[in-house]
């Protein structure tokens, strides 16, 4: 950046005394809360960090210097609840994240649910089960997404980042309302609560289960030759 360009000294002070006004009111903000969710207060947070990015910036290109703070991001934070008190209805969204860790595994588990709903060997479906798209989708809609989730070493999967949203409404849709576009149009005033699981999440419960998961991983070298090697699958639904 030029010279020219370079915000005054004036302007970084200016900034300076904008985070510690932000500050004061932020605090009054905290002390005054009405509740877990007062909107005053994160109107408050709100303006601090705004003021803090304005002067961490400024900061920067005046002085090549930063700040020791650091503000979450409020994008991905929700704002406070605005919903009904005393919902009517509720909707789920619920989204699990997979990678295809085995296609063999896969493809051999939606050939053993063709075979075990057919007796006189593969029906109408048998290219499908050869094929990954074709063999997700036998599985998907032969056990439900919950099973899939419990068990999806079985089926050759390996979860990756999942969440689920809670949403309150005043009364139930109509049916069909909304299943050409079932994940648009979701108030985050409404998000009664929701829960995220990712691998970001470095606490000691995620690195119990990384060490259950690379435990199970050493006992699951697979030969899908072998029948055996195969959990069994209840396809009779």
């Amino acid at each position: 950046m030029s010279d020219a360009a370079q915000p005054t000294a004036a302007e970084v002070r200016a900034a300076a005394e904008a985070v510690k006004t932000a500050l004061d009111r932020h605090l009054a903000a905290v002390e005054r809360r009405s509740g877990e969710d007062d909107p005053a207060v994160y109107e408050a947070f709100n303006q601090l960090a705004a003021a803090a990015e304005v002067y961490d910036e400024l900061l920067y290109d005046r002085y090549d210097e930063v700040t020791p703070f650091e503000i979450p991001g409020t994008e991905d934070s929700l704002p406070p609840y605005a919903g009904p008190e005393e919902p009517n209805a509720i909707s789920v969204l619920i989204r699990r994240d997979y990678a295809v860790a085995e296609p063999q595994r896969l493809l051999a588990q939606a050939q053993r649910v063709e075979a075990a709903e057919y007796d006189d060997g593969p029906g109408a479906d048998q290219d499908a089960a050869g094929t990954i798209h074709g063999a997700l989708g036998i599985l998907f809609g032969e056990f439900e997404p919950d099973e899939i989730a419990s068990r999806h070493k079985e089926f050759g999967l390996e979860e990756g980042d999942s969440t689920l949203w809670v949403t309150a409404a005043d009364e139930q849709t109509e049916p069909g309302e909304w299943l050409e576009t079932p994940f648009e149009g979701v108030d985050p005033e409404r998000v009664v609560c929701r829960f995220d699981v990712s691998a970001v999440f470095d606490d000691e419960d995620s690195e119990d289960t990384e060490d259950t998961v690379d435990t199970d991983e050493a006992d699951d070298d697979l030969d899908l030759d072998e029948d055996e090697d195969l959990e069994p699958l209840d396809a009779e639904r």
